[in-house]
């Protein structure tokens, strides 16, 4: 029978996250398992998930950028220490973390990242592996989630996919031959850099016109405001506006789906995979945005008209990247 209890994490320092720990299995469990982190910069997840894809104990906090780069490391490893105590260090495979930025995998290091600047150019692999005496393997967030959904989400029948994920920015992630494709320097799958408006929107990239500055829950609340919804109005505001048959609103939602068709056009011309899936905040709104994306894509695309190419939701949602992260050590057990 199921067993669901609740325990304490301790905190190991003042900004140490007040943790929710939820356990999902009896801990009577059998076989290995490992420890997949999500890493966000508002959110400090981890979960300890079996070979099989169960998950078996969560926990849950906040990232405390505020209080520095050490904090948010331990905030880290007391996650994983503490799922590792309950559930026993030596059936524990390895850890693997999701987080946003480029990932040098030779050296552990972030590249880029935005929402963790003070992690930049530095070991994050290594001083987690220094703290916890165990193999850690850091992967990209989007490229985590886009595992996560082959592993057993709505990728699982599919050995190759393209994964978009829609919110502040867009994300990206592929997959082909049930591998992560991270590309010469760990930088491939940046979707939301593709180029759908020339001389569009300014990006911080240095690029004008790229996908996230015109189909992003940050675009379309900028849009929002540029059609007249209010000036703070936020994508959810939008979409309640949309909800309730307020023209303007619907066109913001049809605007982002025809950029999202033309980037899916030109994902489907180059990789002619069997699924493109979407995931995100602004999924909600699919019924105002999908239809004119469909639409462009199968304009654009002769690939797409003339094979069995799916573009479909994606399931797991904000789990997805937890259990990306955890498949991760099953994959390369001898990651470096």
């Amino acid at each position: 029978m199921e067993r669901v209890a609740r325990i304490a994490v301790r905190p190991h320092r003042r900004h140490a996250p007040a943790c929710q720990t939820r356990q999902l299995v009896s801990c009577d469990r059998m076989g290995p398992y490992s420890i997949g982190v999500d890493l966000g910069g508002t959110n400090l997840r981890a979960a300890a998930i079996d070979a099989s894809g169960t998950m078996i104990d969560k926990i849950s906090g906040t990232t405390h950028l505020k209080a520095g780069r050490d904090a948010v490391i331990d905030d880290m490893v007391l996650s994983i220490e503490t799922l590792r105590a309950r559930l026993g260090e030596s059936d524990c495979a390895g850890v693997g973390v999701g987080l946003p930025g480029f990932i040098r995998m030779d050296t552990g290091f972030i590249v880029g990242s935005n929402n963790l600047p003070e992690f930049n150019n530095y070991p994050v692999r290594d001083e987690i592996e220094r703290r916890l005496g165990m193999t850690v393997i850091l992967e990209n967030d989007a490229n985590a989630a886009a595992l996560g959904e082959k592993w057993i989400g709505a990728g699982r029948d599919v050995d190759d996919l393209v994964l978009l994920t829609l919110g502040t920015g867009v994300g990206g992630g592929i997959i082909s031959g049930g591998q992560v494709l991270r590309g010469a320097a760990g930088m491939a799958g940046e979707i939301g850099h593709i180029t759908v408006v020339p001389n569009g929107n300014p990006c911080g990239c240095g690029n004008r016109g790229c996908l996230e500055k015109h189909a992003s829950a940050t675009a379309v609340s900028v849009m929002g405001r540029l059609v007249g919804l209010g000036a703070d109005v936020t994508s959810e505001d939008v979409f309640n506006a949309a909800v309730a048959g307020d023209e303007r609103a619907i066109a913001v939602f049809q605007s982002a789906g025809e950029t999202l068709g033309i980037a899916l056009a030109t994902l489907i011309n180059i990789f002619n995979f069997p699924l493109y899936l979407l995931s995100g905040g602004p999924l909600p709104a699919w019924e105002f945005f999908a239809p004119a994306m469909l639409e462009e894509t199968r304009r654009r695309s002769f690939t797409y008209r003339h094979s069995p190419t799916r573009i479909e939701r994606a399931t797991l949602a904000g789990e997805a990247g937890l259990y990306g992260a955890a498949r991760l050590p099953f994959l390369t057990p001898n990651a470096h």
